[in-house]
Protein backbone atom coordinates (compact mmCIF):
# COMPACT_ATOMS: atom_id res chain seq x y z
CA UNK A 1 0.00 0.00 0.00
CA UNK A 2 2.75 2.19 1.15
CA UNK A 3 4.39 1.79 -2.51
CA UNK A 4 1.43 2.68 -4.18
CA UNK A 5 0.67 5.57 -2.27
CA UNK A 6 4.73 6.92 -3.01
CA UNK A 7 4.46 5.88 -6.51
CA UNK A 8 1.09 7.93 -7.35
CA UNK A 9 2.51 10.90 -4.97
CA UNK A 10 5.74 11.11 -7.19
CA UNK A 11 3.48 11.60 -10.47
CA UNK A 12 2.54 14.95 -8.94
CA UNK A 13 3.12 18.24 -10.92
CA UNK A 14 3.85 20.50 -7.85
CA UNK A 15 1.92 23.21 -10.10
CA UNK A 16 2.64 26.47 -9.13
CA UNK A 17 -1.32 27.07 -9.37
CA UNK A 18 -3.01 23.71 -8.52
CA UNK A 19 -6.04 23.18 -10.17
CA UNK A 20 -6.49 20.03 -8.01
CA UNK A 21 -6.86 22.57 -4.72
CA UNK A 22 -8.93 24.93 -6.51
CA UNK A 23 -11.43 21.82 -7.56
CA UNK A 24 -11.63 21.23 -3.29
CA UNK A 25 -14.50 22.36 -1.64
CA UNK A 26 -11.98 23.09 1.50
CA UNK A 27 -9.04 23.82 -0.55
CA UNK A 28 -6.42 21.05 0.77
CA UNK A 29 -3.16 22.10 0.46
CA UNK A 30 -2.67 19.18 -1.99
CA UNK A 31 0.70 19.63 -3.71
CA UNK A 32 2.61 20.90 -0.23
CA UNK A 33 1.19 17.81 1.59
CA UNK A 34 2.02 15.29 -1.04
CA UNK A 35 5.69 17.54 -0.89
CA UNK A 36 5.78 16.85 2.52
CA UNK A 37 5.10 12.64 2.16
CA UNK A 38 7.86 12.52 0.05
CA UNK A 39 10.53 14.24 1.67
CA UNK A 40 9.81 12.15 4.23
CA UNK A 41 7.84 14.41 6.87
CA UNK A 42 4.28 11.89 6.90
CA UNK A 43 3.37 13.53 10.17
CA UNK A 44 3.57 16.98 9.14
CA UNK A 45 2.05 16.06 6.01
CA UNK A 46 -1.15 14.82 8.55
CA UNK A 47 -0.84 17.83 10.76
CA UNK A 48 -1.74 19.59 7.67
CA UNK A 49 -4.36 17.60 6.47
CA UNK A 50 -6.63 17.51 9.90
CA UNK A 51 -5.88 21.04 10.78
CA UNK A 52 -7.36 22.02 7.83
CA UNK A 53 -10.31 19.34 7.71
CA UNK A 54 -10.90 17.54 10.91
CA UNK A 55 -12.61 14.80 9.09
CA UNK A 56 -9.87 14.56 6.33
CA UNK A 57 -10.12 10.77 6.80
CA UNK A 58 -13.98 10.29 6.04
CA UNK A 59 -13.48 12.76 3.13
CA UNK A 60 -10.62 10.77 1.62
CA UNK A 61 -13.34 7.66 1.06
CA UNK A 62 -16.27 9.31 0.93
CA UNK A 63 -15.57 12.31 -1.76
CA UNK A 64 -16.69 13.24 -5.35
CA UNK A 65 -13.12 13.22 -5.59
CA UNK A 66 -13.64 12.61 -10.15
CA UNK A 67 -15.45 16.12 -9.81
CA UNK A 68 -12.99 18.39 -6.78
CA UNK A 69 -9.18 17.32 -6.54
CA UNK A 70 -9.04 14.52 -9.21
CA UNK A 71 -11.30 15.96 -11.47
CA UNK A 72 -9.20 18.96 -11.79
CA UNK A 73 -5.63 17.06 -11.50
CA UNK A 74 -4.03 18.67 -15.02
CA UNK A 75 -2.54 15.18 -15.55
CA UNK A 76 -6.33 13.78 -16.15
CA UNK A 77 -6.18 16.23 -18.98
CA UNK A 78 -4.46 13.98 -21.44
CA UNK A 79 -4.66 10.05 -18.82
CA UNK A 80 -5.21 9.86 -15.64
CA UNK A 81 -5.18 11.81 -12.37
CA UNK A 82 -3.45 11.94 -9.46
CA UNK A 83 -5.37 9.88 -7.33
CA UNK A 84 -4.63 11.62 -3.81
CA UNK A 85 -8.16 10.02 -2.04
CA UNK A 86 -5.86 7.42 -1.86
CA UNK A 87 -2.92 9.45 -1.03
CA UNK A 88 -5.15 10.97 1.56
CA UNK A 89 -6.68 8.26 3.22
CA UNK A 90 -3.05 6.49 3.56
CA UNK A 91 -1.29 9.65 5.59
CA UNK A 92 -4.26 10.80 8.01
CA UNK A 93 -5.00 7.13 8.75
CA UNK A 94 -1.38 6.07 9.65
CA UNK A 95 -0.63 9.80 11.62
CA UNK A 96 -4.49 9.98 13.33
CA UNK A 97 -3.18 6.67 15.78
CA UNK A 98 -0.32 9.02 16.96
CA UNK A 99 -2.76 11.50 18.03
CA UNK A 100 -2.94 12.21 21.19
CA UNK A 101 -3.30 15.99 22.21
CA UNK A 102 -5.42 16.67 25.30
CA UNK A 103 -7.93 19.59 25.54
CA UNK A 104 -6.85 23.49 24.65
CA UNK A 105 -6.57 25.24 28.17
CA UNK A 106 -10.10 26.75 29.09
CA UNK A 107 -11.08 29.94 28.12
CA UNK A 108 -14.36 29.20 30.56
CA UNK A 109 -16.73 29.51 28.09
CA UNK A 110 -19.04 26.60 26.95
CA UNK A 111 -20.92 25.99 23.65
CA UNK A 112 -23.48 23.38 22.58
CA UNK A 113 -23.48 21.42 19.61
CA UNK A 114 -26.96 20.10 18.20
CA UNK A 115 -26.13 16.68 16.01
CA UNK A 116 -22.97 15.17 15.54
CA UNK A 117 -22.47 15.25 11.69
CA UNK A 118 -20.42 16.63 9.59
CA UNK A 119 -21.15 20.18 10.35
CA UNK A 120 -21.70 19.24 14.16
CA UNK A 121 -18.16 17.58 14.28
CA UNK A 122 -16.39 20.38 12.60
CA UNK A 123 -17.53 22.72 14.91
CA UNK A 124 -17.13 21.08 17.57
CA UNK A 125 -13.02 20.20 17.25
CA UNK A 126 -12.25 23.71 15.99
CA UNK A 127 -13.95 25.44 18.86
CA UNK A 128 -12.56 23.00 21.24
CA UNK A 129 -8.90 23.79 19.64
CA UNK A 130 -9.80 27.66 20.81
CA UNK A 131 -10.25 26.28 24.77
CA UNK A 132 -14.42 26.20 24.63
CA UNK A 133 -16.20 24.26 27.00
CA UNK A 134 -17.82 21.73 24.01
CA UNK A 135 -20.77 19.66 24.73
CA UNK A 136 -22.46 17.48 22.26
CA UNK A 137 -25.90 16.57 22.28
CA UNK A 138 -27.09 13.39 19.39
CA UNK A 139 -30.11 12.05 19.01
CA UNK A 140 -28.72 8.73 18.85
CA UNK A 141 -26.60 6.48 20.63
CA UNK A 142 -23.64 6.97 18.42
CA UNK A 143 -21.72 9.92 16.85
CA UNK A 144 -21.36 10.28 13.24
CA UNK A 145 -25.04 11.28 12.01
CA UNK A 146 -25.05 10.62 8.23
CA UNK A 147 -21.76 9.07 8.13
CA UNK A 148 -22.21 6.55 10.74
CA UNK A 149 -26.22 6.20 10.10
CA UNK A 150 -26.94 7.12 6.26
CA UNK A 151 -23.23 6.32 4.69
CA UNK A 152 -23.24 2.24 4.03
CA UNK A 153 -20.28 0.12 6.12
CA UNK A 154 -18.46 -1.11 2.40
CA UNK A 155 -17.80 2.54 1.99
CA UNK A 156 -17.21 4.45 5.24
CA UNK A 157 -16.05 1.57 8.26
CA UNK A 158 -17.62 2.75 11.54
CA UNK A 159 -14.09 2.24 12.79
CA UNK A 160 -12.81 5.42 11.30
CA UNK A 161 -16.06 7.43 13.58
CA UNK A 162 -14.76 5.46 16.34
CA UNK A 163 -11.36 6.19 16.30
CA UNK A 164 -12.73 9.94 15.20
CA UNK A 165 -14.57 9.71 18.67
CA UNK A 166 -11.35 8.87 20.77
CA UNK A 167 -8.69 10.93 19.21
CA UNK A 168 -10.83 14.24 18.68
CA UNK A 169 -13.71 14.30 21.04
CA UNK A 170 -12.57 12.57 24.04
CA UNK A 171 -8.90 13.70 24.47
CA UNK A 172 -10.22 17.09 23.79
CA UNK A 173 -12.24 16.59 26.70
CA UNK A 174 -15.16 17.26 24.28
CA UNK A 175 -18.52 15.87 26.33
CA UNK A 176 -21.25 13.81 24.43
CA UNK A 177 -24.66 13.18 25.44
CA UNK A 178 -25.94 10.71 23.35
CA UNK A 179 -29.86 9.67 23.31
CA UNK A 180 -30.67 13.10 23.51
CA UNK A 181 -33.24 15.11 21.39
CA UNK A 182 -32.80 18.98 21.73
CA UNK A 183 -36.67 19.74 21.51
CA UNK A 184 -38.04 17.25 23.90
CA UNK A 185 -36.89 17.06 27.31
CA UNK A 186 -34.36 20.04 26.94
CA UNK A 187 -35.16 22.94 24.69
CA UNK A 188 -32.89 25.93 23.45
CA UNK A 189 -33.75 28.28 26.10
CA UNK A 190 -32.64 25.23 29.02
CA UNK A 191 -29.17 25.35 27.27
CA UNK A 192 -28.76 29.33 27.34
CA UNK A 193 -29.98 29.14 31.01
CA UNK A 194 -27.61 26.78 32.03
CA UNK A 195 -24.65 29.17 30.50
CA UNK A 196 -23.88 27.90 26.74
CA UNK A 197 -22.93 31.21 25.33
CA UNK A 198 -23.79 30.03 21.73
CA UNK A 199 -25.52 27.02 20.17
CA UNK A 200 -24.49 25.31 16.70
CA UNK A 201 -28.14 23.79 15.10
CA UNK A 202 -26.47 20.51 13.05
CA UNK A 203 -29.16 18.22 12.63
CA UNK A 204 -29.14 17.17 9.34
CA UNK A 205 -32.15 16.07 7.25
CA UNK A 206 -33.64 12.97 8.30
CA UNK A 207 -37.09 13.55 6.74
CA UNK A 208 -37.37 11.37 3.77
CA UNK A 209 -38.93 13.17 1.11
CA UNK A 210 -42.04 11.17 -0.59
CA UNK A 211 -43.59 10.56 -3.95
CA UNK A 212 -47.42 11.14 -2.97
CA UNK A 213 -48.44 8.50 -4.60
CA UNK A 214 -51.16 5.61 -3.81
CA UNK A 215 -49.86 2.88 -1.98
CA UNK A 216 -46.70 4.54 -0.54
CA UNK A 217 -47.75 3.47 3.34
CA UNK A 218 -48.01 -0.32 2.38
CA UNK A 219 -46.00 -2.95 4.60
CA UNK A 220 -43.44 -3.65 2.00
CA UNK A 221 -42.76 0.07 1.13
CA UNK A 222 -39.67 1.38 2.91
CA UNK A 223 -37.66 4.77 2.66
CA UNK A 224 -33.98 4.75 1.74
CA UNK A 225 -32.42 6.60 4.65
CA UNK A 226 -34.47 4.57 6.89
CA UNK A 227 -32.81 1.20 5.36
CA UNK A 228 -29.61 2.50 5.58
CA UNK A 229 -29.89 3.81 9.20
CA UNK A 230 -29.87 0.32 9.96
CA UNK A 231 -30.11 -2.43 6.88
CA UNK A 232 -30.30 -5.37 8.84
CA UNK A 233 -33.92 -4.97 10.34
CA UNK A 234 -35.07 -5.01 6.96
CA UNK A 235 -36.62 -8.42 4.95
CA UNK A 236 -36.65 -7.39 1.86
CA UNK A 237 -36.90 -10.46 -0.58
CA UNK A 238 -34.91 -11.61 -3.55
CA UNK A 239 -36.42 -9.01 -6.19
CA UNK A 240 -36.04 -4.94 -5.37
CA UNK A 241 -37.21 -2.30 -6.73
CA UNK A 242 -35.19 1.51 -5.71
CA UNK A 243 -37.15 4.70 -6.86
CA UNK A 244 -34.10 7.55 -7.53
CA UNK A 245 -31.31 7.55 -8.59
CA UNK A 246 -28.70 9.96 -7.01
CA UNK A 247 -25.64 8.43 -4.52
CA UNK A 248 -28.00 7.55 -1.73
CA UNK A 249 -29.82 5.34 -3.90
CA UNK A 250 -26.66 3.81 -5.35
CA UNK A 251 -26.00 3.06 -1.60
CA UNK A 252 -28.98 2.45 -1.06
CA UNK A 253 -28.98 -0.19 -4.08
CA UNK A 254 -25.41 -1.69 -3.15
CA UNK A 255 -26.28 -2.31 0.59
CA UNK A 256 -29.30 -4.07 -0.56
CA UNK A 257 -27.48 -6.83 -3.16
CA UNK A 258 -24.60 -7.49 -0.29
CA UNK A 259 -27.32 -8.15 2.17
CA UNK A 260 -29.30 -10.86 -0.28
CA UNK A 261 -31.56 -9.35 -2.83
CA UNK A 262 -30.68 -10.89 -6.00
CA UNK A 263 -32.55 -9.12 -8.44
CA UNK A 264 -32.54 -5.08 -8.18
CA UNK A 265 -34.20 -2.29 -10.32
CA UNK A 266 -32.98 1.33 -9.99
CA UNK A 267 -35.59 3.89 -11.79
CA UNK A 268 -35.17 7.09 -12.83
CA UNK A 269 -37.13 9.60 -14.01
CA UNK A 270 -34.26 11.07 -16.38
CA UNK A 271 -32.35 9.82 -19.14
CA UNK A 272 -29.17 8.91 -16.67
CA UNK A 273 -28.40 9.11 -13.17
CA UNK A 274 -27.79 12.30 -10.74
CA UNK A 275 -24.97 9.95 -8.59
CA UNK A 276 -21.36 10.41 -9.78
CA UNK A 277 -19.94 8.30 -12.52
CA UNK A 278 -17.69 6.50 -9.83
CA UNK A 279 -20.96 5.40 -7.93
CA UNK A 280 -23.22 4.68 -10.78
CA UNK A 281 -19.70 2.36 -12.17
CA UNK A 282 -19.40 0.40 -8.63
CA UNK A 283 -23.26 0.19 -9.10
CA UNK A 284 -23.92 -1.56 -12.52
CA UNK A 285 -20.59 -4.10 -11.35
CA UNK A 286 -21.91 -5.67 -8.80
CA UNK A 287 -25.47 -6.10 -10.34
CA UNK A 288 -27.81 -3.43 -10.91
CA UNK A 289 -30.09 -2.66 -13.45
CA UNK A 290 -31.28 0.58 -14.61
CA UNK A 291 -34.03 1.41 -15.84
CA UNK A 292 -34.55 5.60 -17.34
CA UNK A 293 -37.47 7.93 -17.95
CA UNK A 294 -40.08 6.27 -15.66
CA UNK A 295 -42.23 8.07 -13.23
CA UNK A 296 -43.71 5.93 -10.54
CA UNK A 297 -47.48 5.84 -10.88
CA UNK A 298 -48.82 3.61 -8.06
CA UNK A 299 -47.47 1.15 -5.76
CA UNK A 300 -49.44 -2.00 -5.48
CA UNK A 301 -48.78 -5.37 -2.73
CA UNK A 302 -47.20 -7.01 -6.26
CA UNK A 303 -44.66 -4.00 -7.30
CA UNK A 304 -44.78 -0.86 -8.46
CA UNK A 305 -46.69 0.80 -11.73
CA UNK A 306 -44.70 3.05 -13.89
CA UNK A 307 -45.06 5.22 -16.66
CA UNK A 308 -43.02 6.59 -19.58
CA UNK A 309 -41.30 10.25 -19.53
CA UNK A 310 -40.48 12.15 -22.54
CA UNK A 311 -39.41 15.50 -22.11
CA UNK A 312 -41.68 18.35 -23.56
CA UNK A 313 -41.16 21.31 -25.35
CA UNK A 314 -41.10 23.36 -22.71
CA UNK A 315 -37.74 21.31 -21.00
CA UNK A 316 -40.33 19.61 -18.70
CA UNK A 317 -40.71 15.68 -18.01
CA UNK A 318 -44.20 14.43 -19.00
CA UNK A 319 -46.04 11.07 -18.60
CA UNK A 320 -47.05 9.30 -21.86
CA UNK A 321 -50.84 8.50 -21.78
CA UNK A 322 -51.41 4.66 -21.79
CA UNK A 323 -47.51 3.53 -20.65
CA UNK A 324 -48.38 2.35 -17.93
CA UNK A 325 -46.61 -1.27 -16.94
CA UNK A 326 -46.41 -3.22 -13.55
CA UNK A 327 -42.83 -4.21 -12.53
CA UNK A 328 -42.65 -6.73 -10.48
CA UNK A 329 -40.99 -6.64 -6.98
CA UNK A 330 -41.23 -7.93 -3.36
CA UNK A 331 -39.99 -4.78 -1.83
CA UNK A 332 -39.91 -1.11 -2.38
CA UNK A 333 -37.27 1.72 -1.35
CA UNK A 334 -38.12 5.46 -2.39
CA UNK A 335 -34.79 7.48 -2.11
CA UNK A 336 -35.55 10.40 -3.44
CA UNK A 337 -33.46 12.97 -0.95
CA UNK A 338 -34.43 14.38 2.24
CA UNK A 339 -36.01 17.26 4.12
CA UNK A 340 -35.25 18.41 7.35
CA UNK A 341 -37.65 17.35 11.14
CA UNK A 342 -38.17 20.60 12.73
CA UNK A 343 -38.82 19.53 16.17
CA UNK A 344 -35.72 22.52 17.29
CA UNK A 345 -37.72 24.95 15.68
CA UNK A 346 -41.54 23.83 16.56
CA UNK A 347 -40.48 24.28 20.40
CA UNK A 348 -38.29 27.41 19.80
CA UNK A 349 -39.17 31.03 19.83
CA UNK A 350 -37.56 33.24 17.01
CA UNK A 351 -35.82 30.76 14.61
CA UNK A 352 -36.80 31.35 11.18
CA UNK A 353 -37.29 28.75 8.44
CA UNK A 354 -37.19 29.20 4.73
CA UNK A 355 -40.14 27.31 2.67
CA UNK A 356 -38.45 23.96 2.37
CA UNK A 357 -38.36 23.69 6.64
CA UNK A 358 -34.39 24.70 6.37
CA UNK A 359 -33.09 26.73 8.94
CA UNK A 360 -32.90 30.25 7.45
CA UNK A 361 -28.96 31.35 8.25
CA UNK A 362 -26.98 33.68 6.57
CA UNK A 363 -23.46 32.78 5.00
CA UNK A 364 -21.50 32.53 8.00
CA UNK A 365 -24.39 30.40 10.10
CA UNK A 366 -26.07 33.32 12.16
CA UNK A 367 -30.04 32.42 12.63
CA UNK A 368 -32.58 34.83 13.33
CA UNK A 369 -31.77 34.49 17.03
CA UNK A 370 -28.88 35.25 18.50
CA UNK A 371 -26.33 33.31 19.79
CA UNK A 372 -28.06 30.37 17.75
CA UNK A 373 -25.76 29.24 14.97
CA UNK A 374 -26.52 26.43 11.99
CA UNK A 375 -24.85 24.93 8.93
CA UNK A 376 -24.83 21.97 6.99
CA UNK A 377 -27.34 19.63 5.66
CA UNK A 378 -30.26 21.46 7.63
CA UNK A 379 -29.62 24.82 6.14
CA UNK A 380 -28.52 23.99 2.42
CA UNK A 381 -30.65 20.68 1.79
CA UNK A 382 -28.58 17.44 1.29
CA UNK A 383 -25.16 18.55 -0.05
CA UNK A 384 -21.74 16.49 0.28
CA UNK A 385 -19.92 15.81 3.58
CA UNK A 386 -16.55 18.19 2.00
CA UNK A 387 -19.16 20.97 1.63
CA UNK A 388 -20.56 21.03 5.50
CA UNK A 389 -17.13 21.10 6.86
CA UNK A 390 -16.15 23.54 4.37
CA UNK A 391 -19.19 25.79 5.46
CA UNK A 392 -18.90 24.64 8.88
CA UNK A 393 -15.25 26.05 8.92
CA UNK A 394 -16.43 29.50 8.59
CA UNK A 395 -19.43 28.99 10.68
CA UNK A 396 -17.25 28.11 13.64
CA UNK A 397 -15.13 31.55 13.00
CA UNK A 398 -18.18 33.26 13.22
CA UNK A 399 -19.10 31.67 16.54
CA UNK A 400 -15.45 32.49 18.16
CA UNK A 401 -16.41 36.28 17.27
CA UNK A 402 -19.77 36.06 18.49
CA UNK A 403 -18.99 34.74 21.63
CA UNK A 404 -15.92 36.84 22.38
CA UNK A 405 -17.62 40.09 21.44
CA UNK A 406 -19.86 39.03 24.57
CA UNK A 407 -19.58 41.11 27.43
CA UNK A 408 -17.05 39.71 29.75
CA UNK A 409 -19.14 38.18 33.69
Amino acid sequence: MAQHVLDEATRCLNCKVPQCQKGCPIHTPIPQVIRLLLDGHLDDAGRMLFENNPLTTVCSLVCNHENQCEGHCVLGRKGAPVHFSTIENYISSTYSSKMVKGPAPSNGMRVAIIGSGPAGLTIAVILARKGYQVTIFEGKDKIGGVLRYGIPEFRLPKSILDDFEYRHLRLKDIKVRPNTTIGGAIGIDDLFRDGYKAIFIGTGVWQPNTLHIKGETLGHVHFGINYLNNPDSYHLGQRVIVIGAGNAAMDVARTALRKGVRHLQCFSRDEGVAASKHEFQYAVLEGVEFVYSKAPVEILDEGVVFADLVTAEDGSRQIVPGSEQLYPADSVIISISQGPRNRIVSTTKGIATTSRGLIEADGTGHTTRPGVFASGDVVNGARTVVEAVAHSKEVAEAMDQYMQSLPKE
